[in-house]
């Protein structure tokens, strides 16, 4: 099993982390990084084998993420993440500006019988995917250009050490 090593933010050490989706504390998390196959004029991609066998169903929900990425969530998941945000109060601007953010750009996407969906243009934009790259972020993953994707993480592991 391919391993890295990973910042842990409660100790401040480098951690070896098995590069692969799995379960901590019994809760299913998204986790390593791939670069899918991807058909730029199409904007089809394939998302990793080892990030569909975590999905409840083959939908997804892709919206803008922060930093120029996108967020994929599973069904189940977007749906807690959701709720969580329904729960802060509609009278303060912050979590309207959220709001706005995550369920004005939500698209529900289905996947094929071999894990491929297009990137509606719009998200493709937004990220200025050339050339994705899927991250596992424990909850969720992420659809970053491979280029803006290894600036963020450079900048992460400068501001780690």
């Amino acid at each position: 099993m391919r391993a890295a090593r990973e910042l842990n933010t409660v100790s401040g050490t480098r951690d070896e982390v098995p590069l692969t989706c799995g379960q901590v504390q019994g809760k299913r998390m998204f986790l390593g990084s791939y670069k899918p196959s991807f058909n730029q004029k199409a904007r089809r991609v394939a998302l990793p084998k080892k990030i569909r066998d975590y999905l409840a169903t083959s939908e997804i929900i892709l919206s803008y993420g922060f930093e120029s990425c996108l967020f994929g969530f599973d069904t189940t998941a977007w749906e807690k993440e959701a709720a969580k945000q329904l729960l802060l109060p509609l009278t303060e601007k912050h979590p309207r500006d959220i709001r706005r953010f995550f369920f004005a750009t939500a698209k529900l996407i289905r996947l094929d019988d071999q894990g491929r969906f297009v990137i509606p243009d719009n998200l493709v934009q937004y990220a200025k995917i050339a050339r994705p790259v899927v991250i596992g972020a424990g909850d969720h993953f992420e659809i970053w250009d491979q280029d803006v994707w290894q600036k963020q993480l450079s900048k992460l592991e400068k501001e780690s050490q």
